[in-house]
């Protein structure tokens, strides 16, 4: 029988995969890029919602016809995985296929704005199944809803097998790089032990000359 300390477990690791829910601002031409640690494999979807700045209420109102977003996705090897403008207010999706930190940037697709004004976007980050929209599944699949309910564990076992392995290959390149550093300290430890025993050896050498030139022995 699973032990409490299990469960911890898997919670632990299903916290990455929760969505995350965010706005902020950006002013004409700035661009800003969010790090989402993803697995390999795994769906990736941004919901968004833009508004401008109404400088005499002071107020963020839903925009013109015209402004957009554009939004690009890198990878951990700095590939392009997507690239693309989107509306005012829509989606973005994207596949992982490779796990690492994806670097995710949106600006406006404009400079034309009035007065300086601001944009303020509303972002909502939804990874692994949560990125899932399980009743379109269930109707486009016609899943009964102990089928769907099944299609979703599944997807929670898979998603979490996903970042337990990537857990793993984090721990292994920090494993590899720990012991990388403690060769190099050792190495450059030994370094400085060879320089001091060979000047000291030099510096007696240098007094025994001095002394003896000296006629002190």
């Amino acid at each position: 029988m699973a032990s409490w300390i299990d469960y911890l477990f898997v919670f632990v690791l299903s916290l990455p995969l929760l969505c995350n829910s965010l706005y902020f601002h950006i002013s004409e031409t700035e661009r800003k890029c969010f790090i989402e640690e993803v697995p390999d494999e795994t769906l990736v979807k941004g919901n968004y919602k833009t508004m401008i700045q109404n400088k005499q209420s002071d107020q963020f109102l839903p925009p013109s016809q015209g402004i957009g977003m554009h939004v690009d996705v890198r990878d951990p090897n700095d590939k392009m995985v997507l690239s693309r403008t989107y509306s005012a207010q829509g989606q973005f999706t994207f596949i992982s296929h490779a796990a690492g930190e994806h670097v995710i940037c949106l600006y406006s697709n404009t400079s034309k704005w009035f007065g300086g004004a601001k944009l303020r976007v509303y972002l909502d980050m939804q990874v692994g199944e949560h990125a899932v929209n399980y009743q379109e599944v269930a109707s486009k699949d016609k899943l009964s809803e102990l089928q769907l309910r099944l299609r979703q564990l599944n997807d929670q076992v898979n998603q979490i097998q996903k970042e337990q392995n990537y857990q793993r290959q984090r721990e292994r390149r920090f494993r590899d790089t720990s012991e990388s550093t403690s060769q190099r300290v050792l190495v450059w430890a030994i370094f400085q032990l060879v320089i001091l025993v060979g000047l000291g050896f030099w510096q007696v050498q240098h007094l025994k000359k001095f002394f003896i030139a000296k006629k002190l022995v």
